[in-house]
């Protein structure tokens, strides 16, 4: 007998076990794996490349389920072709500490390649491996070598399409020609408010092939495996285009509530439960059956994917004899290993250096690691000249068709699409041969902050380059000056969050940034000129806060970040000539790594005994964390020239002294004033 007379066998097992998990849970989306599962026995079966024991093997073709709700159906894949999730893992859907967490999570479960869950993201994440795919073809693919050669497949429902970071990636993906990547839109007319005749109607292809997708449409896709299969074929076959399928299906096929909003989001009852195993040739009463003849039938499957593997390998062999260079190249990065002694090639600087905004000192950091480090691609939403992204020999990432950069460019022209880039670069990070720098003004980090805790949550190794950090940049005013943005990406958990005081700190900054593999990165940098702090070095900004400037028998601590820590120096010039009163400066230019300091050492910097006062011309939320007393800026900014603004809100030499001495006479009458790094406890984890 052909494989083809067990289909309904197999697609019903896939039904059946989202069926029972979400009804032992009490929890899931059982709908959306019933009406999906006919796709997916077609994809894994007859064109996924993978091998479900190396789940990390480099040329296996990526699956992403941007509707991540249905992640029953994912884990029953996984499940039934022999990756690490047993059928106890299946029971545990959404228990606590189960590797079937209630959204698909890449560090919990094997084979999961993304992290999805908020829509649109994991649409966002596949046009990112898509990218590195191509671009790591363009570099180490050779005659008679075809080494990256995978595919990345991406499953979207209707309110994936809904969400705007959908719209930006589409559009990017088919203008860079990315016919790597297959979308497959399960179009079953249902969202959480039911019917999407409610607020959807668009025409979902006509759409598509505006961005320059190639677009298919099997109209049964309960029942048609062969329109399924010829569809796949077609949508390989395009090269030069992604590939839009519109998939029709009905949502919770065999239930009794098929076809209708109440099995998207709900278990099924237990009558409905039986009845549906009873529809489809099982035991009513059963739970979590799978015939053997399933796992035989997609262990062949899975044992092909073994020996794919075994013949890569012995592929890669032969290349790395052939072209020596290039193959020790890609181990590298496949280890995550750094070059030896690249951080020789940061600058470093004396106090006597002339002022550099640190966006600039950035541009020199990345011009500086360019050669030693090809890993790094990176890219601006649009805004290349005052991000200072793009290194003087960079080619851009682009179609050769286009005769403006290649595939093997590692600049990438994002346009006016934050959000999109930032869920990019996450599918950049996780394709694993690259490291993602993007940049844009930090007040429009915001903008892809759905996209930003996703790089923090699954450790994604990605460099935020956000400049103009402050109400510094001046003229633009308020709706570009960021005033609470710190406040809130210091508040995500895995996030570090960066803002160097001078040349040094930067050079600390992308150090710490290029080393910390499974966290990323927001760097925030000046528009204005920064002077060279003389207390400043890269050893002691790497520990995220130390003591630029010491003063023995001092008054105060001023403890600040950027542009500020310079306005503090001045300051405590300012309070001892003028005032007799001594100043000690702290610049704490990471607030995540100096938490990460052994607590003898934050204390040698915060100590007992005197006040300290913050100083940032941003929200002061966080700074009670450091500080007795905060001095920032709980209101938007203004517009002006940036000196001028400083000065409307005090930022200034004389304005900190002014809050120095009110905190000092606030507190003369506390004895045995403690840092407020002395708690019970500082964090729960």
């Amino acid at each position: 007998m052909t494989l083809g007379e067990h289909d309904p066998l197999c697609i019903n097992t896939i039904r059946i076990l989202a069926v029972d998990a979400t009804f032992k849970a009490n929890s899931g989306h059982p709908g959306m794996p019933m009406g999906m599962a006919p796709v997916s026995h077609v994809l894994f079966n007859k064109f996924m490349k993978f091998n479900p024991k190396n789940p990390d093997w480099l040329n296996r073709d990526r699956f992403v389920l941007s509707n991540g709700h249905g992640c029953m159906l994912q884990y029953a894949m996984l499940h039934l072709f022999g990756y690490d999730l047993s059928l106890d893992d299946l029971k545990a859907f959404r228990a606590v500490g189960s590797k079937t967490p209630g959204h698909p999570e890449c560090r919990d479960t094997p084979g999961v390649e993304i992290t999805t869950g908020p829509l649109g993201q994991g649409f966002a994440n596949s046009v990112g491996l898509a990218i590195a795919q191509t671009h790591t073809a363009a570099v180490f693919n050779k005659p008679g070598y075809d080494l990256v050669n995978n595919h990345t497949y991406v499953y979207l429902g209707d309110g994936c399409l809904m969400e705007g970071i959908t719209a930006e990636t589409a559009s990017l993906a088919g203008h860079l020609k990315l016919g790597n990547l297959i979308a497959i839109y399960d179009d079953n007319h249902i969202s959480i408010d039911g019917d999407t005749a409610r607020a959807f109607t668009e025409d979902v292809n006509k759409r598509f092939e505006a961005y320059g997708w190639h677009t298919q449409h099997v109209k049964d896709g309960d029942h048609d495996l062969a329109g399924i299969e010829r569809a796949i074929a077609a949508a390989r076959a395009v090269t030069d285009k992604p590939s839009l399928i519109k998939l029709t299906t009905t949502i919770g096929f065999g239930s009794k509530l098929q076809g209708t909003g109440d099995v998207h989001g709900n278990p099924l009852k237990e009558d409905d439960c039986k009845a549906v195993k009873k529809k489809f040739g099982f035991h009513a009463e059963s739970h979590f059956e799978v015939p053997p003849l399933v796992y035989e039938i997609y262990g062949k499957t899975a044992a092909k994917g073994v020996a794919a593997e075994q013949e890569w390998n012995k592929l890669f062999d032969k290349y790395k004899k052939e072209f020596p260079k290039e193959g020790a190249e890609l181990e590298r990065r496949l280890a995550k290993k750094l070059p030896e002694g690249w951080e020789k090639n940061l600058p470093i600087y004396k106090s006597t250096d002339s002022a550099i905004a640190s966006r600039k000192l950035s541009e020199t950091v990345l011009n500086k690691l360019e050669s030693i480090l090809p890993e790094l691609m990176g890219g601006s939403a649009d805004l290349t000249g005052s991000n200072l992204t793009r290194t003087k020999n960079a080619v851009d990432f682009q179609h050769p068709s286009t005769k403006i950069g290649d595939y093997s460019g590692r600049y990438i022209r994002y346009g006016v699409r934050e959000h999109g880039m930032a869920g990019v670069m996450n599918g950049i990070s996780a394709y694993g041969t690259l490291i993602p720098f993007g940049g844009t003004f930090l007040n429009f980090v915001s903008y892809g902050s759905g996209a930003v805790r996703l790089s923090a949550l699954s450790h994604h190794h990605v460099i935020y380059v956000a400049t103009h950090d402050s109400i510094g940049l001046g003229e633009d005013g308020p709706t570009h000056q960021p005033i609470e943005t710190l406040a809130h990406f210091r508040a995500l958990p895995n996030c570090m969050v960066w803002r160097p005081a001078d040349g040094n700190e930067t050079s600390a900054a992308y150090y710490v940034a290029l080393i910390s593999k499974n966290t990323p990165s927001i760097l925030a940098l000046s528009r204005q000129n920064l002077p060279q702090i003389e207390g400043s070095s890269m050893e002691l900004a790497i520990k995220g806060g130390y003591v630029c400037l010491e003063e023995q028998g001092a008054d105060i601590t001023l403890v600040s970040t950027g542009s500020e820590v310079c306005l503090c120096i001045e300051a405590s010039v300012w309070l001892k000539e003028k005032k007799g009163i001594k100043a000690r400066v702290v610049s704490m230019p990471c607030w995540e790594v100096f938490d990460a300091q052994d607590k003898e050492y934050r204390l040698s910097v915060l100590p007992d005994g005197k006040p300290i006062l913050s100083v940032e011309v941003l929200s002061t939320l966080g700074w009670e964390r450091y500080a007795h007393e905060q001095f920032g800026l709980n209101r938007f900014g203004a517009s002006g020239p940036y000196k001028d603004v400083y000065a409307r809100f005090e930022f200034t030499a004389e304005g900190i002294s002014k809050r120095a001495i009110a905190t000092i006479d606030f507190w003369k009458g506390v004895q045995n004033i403690r840092s407020p790094l002395n708690k019970a406890f500082t964090q729960i984890i």
